[in-house]
């Protein structure tokens, strides 16, 4: 079992918190969502209430290993003082003598916030001597940025090896509790809902999960590399053309094995990659070869919210059509539906990071789902069983 903060007491300590502050900004720098920071208030009120202090360290964007100050967590500095309602110190490097001298006087009930970890190449390669000064500046470290965590980097996986104590956050093991404990152990049927555009980064999961769950729905631009498999005409589509016979394999494979994999039925399809483009709804057998779909259909959605409301536990991960583009939001705003009624009603709902929490969001329903993923990346790879380098590396009770 994994030390937890609930095991620890962090009275006149200093503790380094990893977080994961990766926010969206805008060309003024200001932060269009501010979700990753509100999950981790739980974690440093903590730290704060026993009487300790905190030592945020994030990155965000990707500076490259150099200093851009188009990257730099200033933003953040301010919006974390307002939510914590005390004035957040900060650093303008994240290690160095001046960022040593600020943590040294650190009092109980102050926070410091460090700059952009990615402004040093050593943050990514897992430098052992840039991991020991990060590691230097805290007495206890706590890793909360479950979605960095699927990368072995100075800040998430070196710093361990320099500090007695390393423990998980709370958000941390909500996410773990979910994405983990909750999918390892459904509560049956059990459906998975694979969006999103490419089939390339998510065969794992796809593969991983034809064998755990009751039914697989494939939607998202994905689905038409599958449907090429299936020798349908899809005209101007998104098409992976390199894993088509991949798609074809695990087409034989649902059939051999009697696995229930569901795509759409029918599809929206336009002329062109637009939100004003005029559309029309056909059966997948009649995707005229100059147009592009773009959604789920009127039937498919139909089909989707039967299957989801028979559910007791759904993963969602990626967008089934282009719902960026409000006309053809539809597909993806009506899965976004089912789930939150499906929840509603007492079933468990994941939601799986990435492109699906936007969509939850932007529906204005993600506060009725069970859980809502921090971490992309990192919640695909755990969803498709693989271990987590910056898990695996914390204390045990």
């Amino acid at each position: 079992m994994r030390l937890t903060v609930d095991d620890v007491n962090f009275k006149g300590k200093r503790v380094l918190i990893r977080v994961d502050f990766n926010v969206p900004l805008d060309e003024h720098m200001n932060i269009t969502n501010d979700f990753r920071i509100q999950s981790s208030l739980p974690t440093i009120q903590k730290v704060l209430g026993d009487g300790g202090s905190v030592i945020c360290m994030s990155h965000l964007g990707r500076p490259k290993g150099k200093v851009n100050p188009s990257f730099s967590l200033k933003p953040v500095q301010k919006r974390l003082s307002e939510l914590l309602n005390t004035e957040v110190a900060f650093a303008a490097d994240c290690i160095g003598a001046e960022t040593e001298a600020l943590a040294a006087s650190m009092q109980p009930g102050s926070v410091l916030l460090l700059e952009n970890l990615r402004f040093h190449p050593e943050e990514e390669k897992n430098d052992p001597d840039f991991a020991g000064r990060l590691a230097a500046l805290g007495d206890i470290y706590i890793n909360d940025a479950f979605g960095s965590s699927h990368r072995a980097h100075a800040s998430t996986e070196g710093v361990t090896k320099h500090i007695d104590q390393a423990v998980s956050g709370y958000l941390m093991e909500k996410e773990l509790f979910y994405l983990k404990d909750k999918l390892d152990h459904p509560e049956r049927p059990f459906t998975a809902i694979l969006g999103g555009s490419k089939i390339s980064g998510k065969i794992d999961t796809i593969d991983f999960l034809l064998g755990k769950v009751d039914t697989l729905i494939i939607g998202g631009g994905m689905v038409y590399t599958f449907y090429k498999a299936m020798g349908y005409e899809i005209g101007t589509s998104l098409l992976e053309e390199e894993k088509v016979e991949l798609a074809g394999e695990i087409l034989k494979r649902v059939e051999k094995e009697g696995l229930k994999l569901v795509i759409p039925t029918d599809v929206v399809v336009a002329a062109e990659f637009s939100n004003e483009a005029a559309s029309d709804i056909v059966p997948i057998d009649a995707i005229p070869a100059d147009r592009m779909g773009l959604d789920i259909g009127p039937d498919t959605r139909t089909l989707f919210d039967s299957i989801i409301k028979k559910s007791r536990t759904v993963l969602w991960n990626g967008p089934v059509g282009v719902f960026e583009f409000e006309n053809f939001a539809h597909g993806t705003n009506a899965v976004a539906q089912s789930l939150a009624e499906a929840s509603d009603a007492g079933a468990v709902s994941v939601i799986g990071g990435g492109d699906s929490v936007a969509a939850v969001k932007k529906a204005g329903l993600s506060q009725r789902m069970s859980h809502v993923s921090t971490g992309g990346g990192a919640s695909l790879e755990l969803i498709s069983g693989m271990t987590l380098p910056g898990v695996a590396c914390l204390s045990e009770k």
